[in-house]
């Protein structure tokens, strides 16, 4: 029988079921909480969409930023935010995806049960309230019996190097945040490697690296998406801004010119 002994793994079986096989609505008294989330993010056009299922309920929400408008809806109902592995389609977007490097997948214990994710990056192209665009982002897939209490920082963006090589990245704290195999990663040209415990500033300012003093990545925000639900049995509270980044990531990686999203999030489900 698969235990959780061998957890975290990156990039290996565990022989527990996460996607694409089959996961139970309910495991170990915790409801399967899953979403797949695009954010994609540009100099002149960021976006992010989300549709989310909590044992079985759905929850769908998309914003966009064209640096001067923030537009973004929340709804209750399937397949309001469409995320297709080739395709997305929501409220203005209508966009097409492509591999744009390595994915990558952790499994992690979470209490008594674990939690999985993947993440891929892609290029999209397409049209955005009638607009052109072509953007650079990440797909994260997620699933998993989480805690009853979640909490968790997190940031994903895109950017420049000053060598000119394209970067995308992915930072936790709280999730999938183990010293090694965690779901850190830097993709560098599309070639992932993944990054040391990370630390936010309370504020979303900043994200340093214990292990790399000189590494210091900065967020200076422009518009904020922020929430709070309560549901009795689940609430979440979060805030998800938009923003543009610089600094140094760890190993020396200078980003010259960056854009994408912060994240707080705190929830009961």
């Amino acid at each position: 029988m698969p235990t959780l002994e061998s957890l975290p793994a990156r990039d290996r079986p565990t022989g527990l079921a996460v996607p694409p096989r089959r996961m139970r609505l309910w495991h170990d008294g915790r409801p399967l909480k899953r979403w797949r989330y695009v954010g994609l993010y540009g100099e002149d056009m960021m976006l992010c969409a989300a549709d989310v299922r909590i044992a079985g309920l759905p929850q769908g929400f998309w914003a966009t930023w064209d640096r001067t408008d923030l537009r973004e809806r929340t709804v209750f109902l399937p397949r309001a935010v469409v995320l297709a592995d080739d395709a997305v389609r929501f409220g203005p977007a209508r966009l097409t995806l492509e591999p744009a490097g390595d994915a990558m997948a952790v499994t992690s214990q979470h209490g008594r049960s674990y939690i999985w994710t993947r993440k891929q990056p892609v290029r999209a192209r397409g049209t955005v309230a009638g607009r052109a665009v072509e953007l650079y982002g990440l797909i994260d897939d997620s699933a998993g019996y989480h805690a009853r209490r979640t909490d968790w920082q997190w940031c994903a963006g895109v950017g420049v190097g000053n060598d000119g090589a394209a970067l995308c990245f992915n930072i936790v704290d709280g999730v999938h945040d183990a010293p090694q195999e965690s779901e850190r990663t830097i993709w560098v040209d599309g070639a992932a490697s993944e990054l040391p415990p990370a630390t936010f500033a309370d504020d979303l300012s900043a994200v340093t690296f214990p292990a790399d003093p000189a590494a210091r990545l900065a967020f200076a925000e422009e518009a904020r998406r922020a929430r709070s639900d309560d549901f009795k049995l689940m609430a979440s509270d979060y805030v998800q801004p938009f923003g543009t980044f610089s600094g140094t990531l760890p190993g020396g990686v200078a980003v010259a010119r960056g854009w994408g999203v912060m994240e707080r999030h705190s929830v009961r489900w």
